[in-house]
Parts: structure tokens; sequence; C-alpha cells
């Protein structure tokens, strides 16, 4: 189970953190990501992180804006997300499933999916 928080309404350069609390049976080869589903348009990959090595996978619309973490004491993800845009508003989503397929920005590939938290960034 996955259930992300910290959403909210932030103005334009501010920073919000999300956090995707996991459960169940975890963790070893496991592939954690965010996706986002702007308003009208198609579910976008935001980024991915290994969760036994840490390694990530930023989408270039993220990049050097948005950091992702994990603390394998708590079970927890975390999106920092800084610089934010009008453009990052979103209901965003935290993903999983087994690290097995390279294909780690395709949504299809994620079995595990939270409900989604809402992040609004206004001008």
């Amino acid at each position: 189970q996955l259930v992300e928080s910290g959403g909210g309404l932030v103005q334009s350069g501010g920073s919000l953190t999300l956090s995707c609390a996991a459960s169940g049976n975890t963790f070893g080869n496991v592939l954690m990501a965010w996706f986002r589903v702007a308003p009208g348009k198609e579910r976008e990959f935001v980024v991915a992180i290994t969760w036994s090595g840490g390694a990530t996978d930023y989408a270039d619309s993220v990049k050097g804006r948005f950091t992702i973490s994990r603390d394998t004491a708590k079970n927890t993800v975390y999106l920092q997300m800084n610089n934010l845009k009008p453009e990052d508003t979103a209901d965003y989503y935290c993903a999983a499933d087994i690290n097995n397929s390279p294909y780690f920005w395709d949504f299809s590939k994620y079995r595990y999916w939270g409900p989604g938290t809402r992040v609004t960034v206004y001008s």
C-alpha cells in the first residue's frame, strides 16, 4: 500500500515536499517512482529511484528542481520540489513495482499506486 501526502497550494517559485509512505512486503529489488497528471494532460513520468541502491532518473522537465530520496527506516520516499512553476500543477502519484525492467518511465510497468496528492502552483 502506498499513501502520498504533502500536496497543497504554493506560489510560483516556492517549494513543497511530497511523501509516499509504503507498507506491506518491502522492499529489496523495488523501483519506486513519481508520476503526475496535469489538468487535461496524460500521465507523465517525473522521477524514479531504486529502493536498494538509491539510483535515480529524472524527467528533463524537473531536473535541477526536484529531488527524490528515500528513508529505508521509515519505508518512505520523498519528493522535494523547489522553484515550482504553474506547469507543475498536477495530481502527483507514487508508484512501485519490482525493478525488473529498464522502462522505468513507463507507467504501465507499475502495479502499485497511491491515491495521489494534488499540487497547485499559482503565479
